[in-house]
């Protein structure tokens, strides 16, 4: 059996940390991620995928993430299901991070994070791996290459 996922998008808001009672950190957040081709339209369409990561890189995640920022996450997909305050079942599908690329070059600051955020040993992409993935991909089609100015997301477009 195989289940592994690679992706690569913008974060749609910043990451949220939250705790454990037994102390151990999770961090999660959205990534849009563009669909390889263009609607009827002509206009670029993107997924909204959840992903969560925990312990140490869910504390890199929140620290040097923010809203707009370019990620790469190597993981597996998972399901879970609970019941919310009504009683209701609600079932959950999202991508649970065992690696996290910072994608972003290191002088681009975003929101206001500078380049010596990344200067962690956990993971981050240098200026090589980030200019070959942006030579691969149009500019043009990327509706997420805002280089970390807010992003305007119709509430509607969202699938949640």
């Amino acid at each position: 059996m195989m289940n592994r996922v690679v992706l690569v998008g913008r974060l749609t808001k910043d990451p949220d940390l939250r705790y454990t009672p037994a102390g151990a950190a999770v961090a999660t957040f959205t990534l849009a991620v563009n669909r390889p081709f263009k609607n009827a339209q002509g206009e670029q369409e993107a997924d909204f995928i959840q992903c969560v990561v925990w312990r140490k890189p869910a504390e890199n995640v929140a620290n040097f993430l923010k809203k707009g920022s370019m990620a790469g996450v190597d993981g597996r997909v998972q399901t879970r299901n609970y019941e919310d305050s009504d009683g209701k079942r609600v079932f959950v599908t999202e991508v649970v991070a065992e690696s996290v690329q910072f994608l972003d070059p290191k002088n681009n600051n975003v929101e206001g994070t500078t380049s010596n955020n990344y200067q962690n040993k956990a993971n981050y992409s240098n200026n090589n791996k980030t200019s070959s993935y942006r030579a691969d991909t149009s500019q043009n089609s990327d509706s997420f290459a805002n280089e970390g100015k807010p992003i305007d997301i119709n509430e509607d477009d969202l699938p949640f």
